[in-house]
């Protein structure tokens, strides 16, 4: 196992284009395919982080923000921002793009807990974070932040 794995290393971005199959009779994202991206996404970069295989352990809440149509372009990044033990938080946020009419959005995030497991599926021993650069630093500072927000706000709305 590696001691250290950067927030670069965990750094995917896809991109998708919404198809018919993937939304709904408005023309519009069907929520289950955004969030199936959105965990793939997560599952990624938690395993270029950890080097092992991964499974989810939660998602938190998620409001989707905007409606991506049909023919958008649909960009998730995501990457890992803190580490426990055996766990990792990775930060995915969606985007629409509508090239013909220069049009781009965040249409969602959400805040994802992965577990690493050794060869038998038993949680193991992650790598610590290290954030080299500036542009790394201020991405893991950017989603903290970000998190504690939006668990403020849900603790408060309650």
């Amino acid at each position: 196992m590696h001691d250290t794995a950067t927030l670069a290393e965990s750094r995917t971005v896809m991109s998708e284009i919404l198809m018919p199959n993937d939304a709904n009779n408005l023309g519009r994202a069907l929520g289950g395919s955004i969030l199936h991206w959105m965990d793939i996404c997560a599952a990624i970069s938690s395993r270029r982080f950890s080097r092992r295989q991964v499974v989810t352990a939660s998602m938190d809440h998620v409001d989707f923000l905007g409606p991506i149509d049909l023919g958008d372009i649909v960009t998730v990044e995501g990457y890992v921002f803190e580490t426990g033990e055996t766990s990792m938080e990775v930060v995915v946020s969606v985007r629409a793009e509508r090239p013909s009419h220069d049009e781009k959005g965040e249409t969602a995030t959400s805040f994802f807990t992965m577990v690493a497991l050794d060869d038998d599926e038993t949680p193991t021993a992650v790598p610590a974070l290290d954030c080299p650069t500036d542009d790394q630093k201020t991405l893991r500072d950017d989603a903290l932040r970000r998190r504690e927000k939006r668990r403020t706000s849900l603790s408060a709305s309650r």
